[in-house]
């Protein structure tokens, strides 16, 4: 049974930064997507990175430069640093994984697994 359990969101003034972590048991990442996304209140699930087994990352615009997605292997967990947050950052955050490599990173439909979500506040 694979499980995807995030952590690391909590409450920053604008400027700040977090770490989330997204520890996965019963799946261990090969050809395939595993991407972090967030949606906020009232609006659609959007993708904001993602990573292939070879390590090439994408990322949304909005976001690029300042957040960076990373996997280490050894302790099969997926990361997500955000840096220079705003309030529009403000949103739950999940992690997936299991998206085959031939399809869009950021389509939410192509994902296998999800986890339960981390809240990030952003305060101006």
């Amino acid at each position: 049974q694979v499980q995807l359990v995030e952590s690391g969101g909590g409450s920053v003034q604008s400027g700040g930064s977090l770490r989330l972590s997204c520890a996965a048991s019963g799946y261990v990442q090969t050809n395939d997507y595993m991407g972090w996304f967030r949606q906020a209140p009232g609006k659609e699930r959007e993708g904001l990175a993602a990573i292939d087994g070879a390590d090439r990352t994408t990322y949304r615009d909005s976001v690029r430069g300042r957040f960076t997605i990373s996997h280490d292997n050894a302790e099969n967990t997926l990361y997500l640093q955000m840096n220079d947050l705003k309030p529009e950052d403000t949103a739950m955050y999940y992690c997936a994984a299991g998206a085959p490599n031939w399809s869009l990173q950021f389509g939410t439909t192509y994902y296998k697994y999800w986890g339960q979500g981390t809240q990030v506040t952003v305060s101006s």
